[in-house]
């Protein structure tokens, strides 16, 4: 694709995403990275805090936290790459079925502005919503804030 998005198939744009977008494993190597040996000599349990776990838990977010997404994922665990469609759309959002779709139920739960994104791509085209997905993350608008929980 032209604009070279991370979205999935599904109608969800990745690129909102702090692990599809990369910003999770970004952040955690550089918190890594600014806080190396300065809290290893904090006695065990101080304030709560175990510098083993934390680098533990960077150095985890920082080497394996980082979503492919659906498009470049070997063994899909998602229903929707499991439609027998998948190879022919470029996306969910492109096909007739999508707003009764059972593959899709789980979307348009989750993440109810699918439907808006449905509505959109017949209205301006998947390209362009793509491109107003991309405007929408770089002025900061996070997934976790639009979804459902």
């Amino acid at each position: 694709m032209e604009g070279d998005y991370r979205y999935g198939r599904c109608g969800v744009f990745c690129e909102m995403c702090a692990a599809g977008n990369g910003r999770v494993n970004e952040l955690a190597g550089e918190l890594k990275r600014l806080t190396v040996d300065f809290f290893k000599d904090f006695p065990k349990g101080q304030g709560g805090f175990d510098w083993a776990e934390y680098r533990k838990g960077l150095e985890y977010f920082h080497e394996s936290y980082g979503c492919p997404t659906c498009l470049e994922i070997e063994e899909p665990w998602c229903e929707v790459m499991k439609c027998e469609k998948v190879e022919e759309v470029e996306s969910c959002l492109l096909c007739g079925e999508y707003l009764d779709c059972p593959r899709t139920e789980y979307q348009r739960e989750r993440y109810p502005f699918v439907i808006e994104h449905y509505k959109r791509v017949r209205e301006v085209g998947f390209e362009r919503l793509l491109e107003e997905e991309r405007e929408r993350a770089r002025s900061g608008v996070l997934l976790h804030d639009i979804r459902k929980y």
